[in-house]
């Protein structure tokens, strides 16, 4: 194996390290410390470990449930996907439990603290911890499994998933007395931390993958282009152009960025032309060579027909 291929492989698990420990420090110092839950398998066990008053623990719960989801990770997202996730599931199995057993001044518990803000910043951080991981091909399981299987053949949002799996978990919280973390404004704290969490989950993902469209007016067009083909590596499409108060023809360059790129394009492009001209407006879905795959659903194979 190359020593690039074990770098990048090595990369990938330090990421999914990281980020599975800012995951599961969201929940066990700050969300389940003050009684609170959300959505996805991590709020369902929370929540079922409230109801029962820790006989069903939630790291158990939470490691014995994601065993049955893993079949489908396997199914629809192949071998890579499955290790990554066992050991992204065992890891933050085993931190759940650690964690608070022999860490317990990691729980910010603070009777003067709002808890609108445990909320945001219990939210903010589940969302990087998550982003991380399913950026890196990993998952914590459960409804993330759901997510990247729907995201892979369909062009929909993970967390817009989350979103609408999350109301009925956290639906549930009506069902528990208030002394143990359920009731109507417990319920209400868990929403706001599910739109929170979606979010900013989307924000980590898609982030990276935001693109641009820039529109550039300039005389000296062809040697922008250049620049563009040849130094950036990205496609150029000069469209014709007639400038209406001089009547002169000139060309608009119309060019597909991604969102990291902008600015030193534009840094090169003022190099190059000081007097041009450029448009920017954000590009939300971009498909084809050097961006996204366009997603159609499964690819259904066709039944041969019986000729009589």
């Amino acid at each position: 194996m190359k020593t690039s291929k074990i770098l990048s492989i090595l990369w990938d698990y330090f990421l999914m390290t990281a980020g599975t420990f800012v995951y599961v420090m969201a929940w066990t110092s700050f969300l389940q410390p003050n009684h609170l839950a959300s959505g996805g398998l991590t709020g369902l066990t929370t929540i079922l470990d409230y109801a029962t008053q820790g006989r069903l623990p939630m790291d158990l719960t939470f490691a014995l449930i994601n065993v049955f989801l893993l079949v489908a990770g396997f199914l629809f997202l192949g071998k890579s996907f499955g290790f990554k996730t066992i050991y992204v599931i065992g890891l933050s199995s085993l931190l759940f439990w650690l964690l608070p057993a022999y860490f317990p001044e990691l729980e910010v518990v603070d009777p003067d603290l709002d808890k609108i803000m445990v909320v945001l910043i219990g939210g903010a951080m589940e969302s990087i911890g998550i982003g991380l991981i399913l950026l890196r091909g990993g998952s914590t399981g459960g409804t993330d499994i759901v997510a990247m299987i729907l995201n892979k053949y369909w062009p929909i949002s993970p967390g817009k998933v989350y979103l609408y799996s999350d109301v009925f978990i956290i639906s549930s919280l009506l069902l528990i007395p208030v002394e143990q973390g359920g009731g109507v404004v417990n319920m209400i704290y868990a929403y706001m931390m599910m739109l929170v969490f979606s979010f900013g989950v989307d924000y980590v993902v898609l982030g990276e993958k935001s693109s641009v469209q820039l529109l550039v007016f300039s005389k000296k067009y062809k040697e922008i282009a250049d620049h563009i083909i040849y130094d950036v590596q990205r496609g150029v499409t000069a469209l014709q152009s007639v400038g209406w108060y001089s009547q002169q023809e000139s060309k608009v360059l119309l060019i597909i960025l991604r969102k990291q790129q902008m600015n030193e394009v534009i840094n090169e492009i003022k190099r190059i032309d000081k007097d041009a001209f450029v448009s920017v407006s954000s590009a939300n879905s971009v498909f084809g060579e050097g961006f996204e795959e366009i997603k159609s659903g499964p690819v259904r194979k066709k039944s041969k027909q019986i000729e009589g």
